[in-house]
């Protein structure tokens, strides 16, 4: 049984990578200057949160029978994209979206996002830009460069979940020959710099799958991938989530310490100049003997969704993946954090 679930959870690393499978080195990615991506909280300290609660299962209104796999939330928590292998679709994995019009609301039915993002092939690991007009995707599909590669499509209205223009490769400074999945941006706040988390298996790395980020450059493209050597090991390391002050940074990895197969792992650092900590698994409340992944970040860190196999509760069958959600308190004053930051940008900005 355990080695079926390795097995599945590999086989989606290949799903958005072959079949349904950082900005930090210690310096900046290249056209990033160290220093440049200094953190919002530099010289303050940095947000402090409780535990993470009890996971919850997100109910069979989101669930279905078959995987929900690698979620993403909208910046005003109203909004959430996974991929699914549901019935419904157009072929291998498809992207859907619930939504919900409050935080305080349930999430309504999930809707396919259609044919103009989803495709025939495996159409997955969404992720919105901060600013809620791109989506960043995983796709299998012909005329790319490898066996999957990244894609991103525009919509003028962020409040329209179906307004998406047909997708572009992001192109062969970011996509290569190997397999480029779990895209995720980090915008710096306090300089505007933008920063594309994914993982690959392309060669160079440390073995299976590991993290890479590339900067943002002025046309919009990004330059060349650096390896994160913290956040990878010789093991698959796959579906960065980053904390939008860029201090923390969520993961999951098939790494040797691990409860399961698969984990999800979490990283700090002091600042952004500075390279992550080790990584540390989150723990049996969240982690099992068998398969967790796609940790997604809501905006204000308070909340983490992610999928997981074989947990009581769960809503599809035996072997399924469903999505989960946990949450913690803030414990500082965000109010006033927010208010220092905002008062430091307009400094910096003269």
């Amino acid at each position: 049984m355990h080695k079926m679930f390795i097995t599945l959870t590999i086989t989606y690393l290949a799903l958005t990578v072959a079949a349904c499978r950082g900005d930090s080195t210690g310096t900046a990615p290249p056209g990033l200057t160290p220093g440049f991506l200094a953190s919002r909280y530099e010289g303050d300290d940095p947000p402090r949160f409780s535990d993470w609660s009890a996971p919850v299962n997100l109910g069979p209104v989101v669930n279905s029978e078959l995987e929900e796999l690698d979620p993403f939330v909208s910046k005003d928590g109203l909004s959430l994209y996974f991929g699914s292998l549901r019935s419904g679709g157009y072929g291998g994995v498809d992207i859907w979206v619930a939504q919900r019009p409050s935080v305080d609301a349930p999430w309504g039915p999930a809707q396919n996002l259609g044919p103009t993002i989803n495709t025939p092939f495996n159409d997955g690991q969404p992720a919105l830009s901060p600013d809620g007009h791109n989506l960043y995707f995983n796709s299998t599909r012909p005329g790319g460069f490898g066996r999957a590669d990244l894609y991103v499509s525009r919509r003028h209205d962020k409040r329209n979940d179906f307004g998406w223009e047909a997708p572009v490769n992001l192109g062969s400074g970011t996509n290569t020959a190997a397999g480029e999945n779990g895209p995720t941006l980090y915008v710096n706040d306090a300089t505007g710099t933008t920063t594309l988390y994914f993982a690959s298996d392309r060669p160079g790395g440390l073995g299976g799958t590991d993290i890479y980020a590339a900067a943002q450059l002025v046309d919009g493209t990004f330059g060349p991938a650096v390896l994160i050597p913290e956040l990878s090991s010789p093991s698959d390391d796959v579906a960065p989530a980053v904390r939008r002050d860029g201090l923390e940074v969520f993961i999951a990895s098939t790494r040797l310490g691990g409860l399961g197969e698969q984990d999800i792992w979490v990283a700090t650092r002091a600042t952004t100049s500075d390279p992550w900590s080790p990584a540390a698994d989150l723990g049996p409340l969240i982690n099992s003997e068998n398969s967790e992944g796609g940790p997604a970040l809501s905006a204000d860190a308070t909340t983490l969704f992610f999928y997981a196999a074989l947990r009581p509760g769960n809503v599809g069958t035996e072997g399924r993946f469903d999505l989960w959600v946990t949450t913690r308190a803030r414990l500082d004053d965000a109010d006033d954090d927010d208010r220092r930051f905002r008062t430091r940008g307009k400094v910096k900005e003269h």
